[in-house]
């Protein structure tokens, strides 16, 4: 969306203290974990674009909170696999000779939208170490988050959103719906059903210091019936949705989203 199509006669701008406001009456309150996920053009027109939205999500949650951002870099694959878009077969190995090796200060995020990306950047964000599906985060558990996350643990016990769950924290959704939750990959990596698999996938990223391709197997993902899941879910346990500027805000604790997931997968996934 162009930042034409987010100005209204109709709306004022978004201001911090607005946007922490209306944030506050969608349940996010100081000391809380809260894994987010936006598309700030649903917002409206907000002074200060993406600092703003940080700066507000932060003076709610106060130092005693931690806020925590998807970080991903889709670009670090095996481009055999690219499909959004696909790239020729004789451009593959030359792919994987020569992309550059994943690095928390430096790889930039991809697809992960405004907010995101200039979120990872800022001094004392901490960012985890997969070189696929990283997260960012700043906070009082930021470094318990971001901690040792394994190339093969990405969305398991030790990544940054199992250690969410651990916590027992939160989601918030602006302007975003389920497709774009990535707290319902943790119930893919729990739960049980026919269609489960592992795929072969590479990435650049460093080995004792060294640049190197490394080829691992991953859980093979799919977030198709997500929407599906995460609407049931907020049905069934009365979840009220949010609305700030033009955005729909979804807010709510993860871990019973997941355990209701993990159920759900292991009844309707073949």
């Amino acid at each position: 969306m162009s930042e034409a199509n987010t100005i209204h006669d109709d709306a004022l701008p978004l201001t911090i203290q607005s946007l922490a406001e209306q944030f506050a009456a969608c349940g996010l309150a100081a000391g809380q974990t809260v894994v987010v996920h936006t598309a700030m053009s649903k917002l409206g027109w907000i002074v200060g674009g993406a600092v703003s939205v940080i700066e507000a999500l932060l003076q709610v949650l106060t130092p005693t909170g931690t806020l925590m951002m998807p970080a991903h870099t889709s670009g670090n694959t095996d481009p055999s696999g690219w499909q959004h878009p696909p790239v020729p077969q004789a451009w593959w190995q030359i792919i994987r000779d020569h992309m550059p090796a994943y690095d928390p200060a430096v790889t930039p995020t991809r697809q992960m939208g405004a907010v995101a990306e200039l979120f990872r950047t800022l001094p004392g964000v901490q960012r985890s170490a997969h070189p696929i599906s990283s997260f960012a985060a700043y906070g009082a558990h930021a470094a318990y988050l971001t901690a040792d996350h394994h190339v093969t643990d990405e969305f398991g016990l030790t990544s940054p959103l199992g250690r969410l769950y651990e916590l027992d924290g939160y989601v918030l959704l602006i302007g975003v719906g389920h497709s774009n939750n990535s707290s319902l990959h943790v119930a893919e990596w729990r739960a049980h059903f026919p269609s489960k698999r592992t795929i072969r996938q590479g990435t650049a990223m460093r080995v004792n210091g060294e640049r190197q391709w490394v080829e691992f197997d991953e859980l093979d993902l799919n977030s198709d019936d997500f929407d599906q899941i995460g609407d049931a879910y907020e049905v069934e346990n009365g979840i009220r949705r949010g609305s700030i500027g033009r955005a729909e805000i979804r807010f709510m604790r993860q871990r019973p989203l997941v355990d209701y997931a993990v159920t759900w997968m292991g009844q309707h996934r073949r």
